[in-house]
């Protein structure tokens, strides 16, 4: 959730006194594992960015020296889930007057030259200008998904936001250690508590952030099945009507067979056969189209991941299983023929 006491008139030094008090109060309600927060609230769309400068590293006009950046709280990393692969994290210590620290992630070390391994106490400041390098790298975390889960990671260093001078809003996150239902409540009034007047915004689960940023992709490929499923419904119902016509005009050729001695099995057999001669094509045909397209979906929907061997097989069975049957009742009806009758129709 987020609190905006700048909107209410706090000045930033009372915005912070009210957050510190926030923290802790909610980190001591029953049901609560962790509290962090941040200035930037993640996977939401939203994100800061910033030139850097970073020791080893030699910076050229038109060279691409940005990265996102975020300013968080104590125990960021850790709350979040992200794993920390060196150094260590922000604490209470870093503070307003200490020295500047930020940690990265994989790809800011990675962008920048450094090595994962060997990057803490590397350092770096904001912007590409002349100026001391005021910030020492103290960790470097996992690479994870920072303003959107559909795009690739980018490069990130965090700050701690207790050593930033300006600090108007933020947002909070409280990892659960019980039911989430029973916890809301409890988040609402202990805001409340300290100021009735404040207002939460968007108070929700990660989870539901996540759907409502997923909402689009979930919808085009809901769409997608539906309009799959009615193409393979008008499909069957093409096949039968062909193959019902097909048995038709060759109604005397049928009953000459029949009348020389054709068993029903084989003259099914016939029908089926050239079922099965159209499935192949259409599977090939198929197969090679949703190839070619898979990389387009790849990159319009957020999980997809080409075309994989379960998947064809999948398609192929179901494809199988649709022509065999839109067949079947054709194939059924030229095995019943009379011959008698056959050999007199036009």
């Amino acid at each position: 959730f987020t609190l905006s006491p700048s909107l209410n008139g706090y000045e930033p030094a009372e915005s912070r006194i009210l957050f510190d008090e926030l923290e802790e109060r909610l980190g001591a309600l029953p049901g609560v594992a962790d509290v962090t927060s941040s200035r930037v609230s993640i996977l939401s769309g939203n994100s800061w960015g910033n030139d850097v400068s970073v020791e080893g590293y030699e910076w050229e006009p038109g060279m691409d020296a940005n990265s996102r950046y975020n300013e968080v709280g104590p125990g960021f990393f850790s709350t979040m889930g992200i794993p920390l692969l060196a150094g260590r994290e922000f604490t209470q210590a870093d503070a307003e007057g200490t020295p500047k620290v930020a940690v990265i992630n994989e790809t800011f070390a990675r962008n920048f030259g450094l090595d994962p391994r060997t990057a803490v106490g590397a350092r770096m400041k904001r912007g590409t200008g002349d100026g001391d390098l005021d910030m020492e790298i103290v960790g470097i975390v996992r690479d994870a998904r920072y303003s959107d889960v559909k795009d690739d990671v980018p490069p990130v260093f965090a700050i701690p936001h207790r050593q930033s001078e300006g600090l108007g809003d933020l947002n909070f996150y409280v990892r659960l250690a019980a039911d989430g239902e029973q916890v809301v409540p409890r988040i609402r009034e202990t805001v409340a508590a300290l100021d009735p007047n404040l207002p939460i915004d968007r108070l929700r689960m990660l989870e539901q952030q996540i759907d409502e940023t997923l909402a689009v992709d979930r919808l085009i490929g809901t769409l997608s099945g539906s309009f799959a499923l009615l193409a393979t419904l008008l499909a069957a119902v093409g096949l039968y009507g062909v193959l019902s016509f097909t048995v038709a005009r060759r109604t005397r050729e049928i009953g000459i067979r029949m009348a020389l001695g054709a068993e029903t099995g084989s003259v099914r057999s016939m029908v089926l056969r050239q079922v099965l001669v159209m499935t192949v094509m259409g599977g090939a045909l198929g197969l090679g189209a949703a190839w070619f397209l898979s990389g387009l979906a790849e990159s319009l929907l957020f999980g997809v991941e080409g075309v994989g061997v379960a998947i064809v097989l999948g398609t192929i069975a179901a494809i199988a299983a649709v022509t065999m049957t839109a067949g079947y009742l054709p194939a059924r009806r030229a095995s019943h023929v009379d011959p008698v009758v056959a050999l007199r129709s036009e």
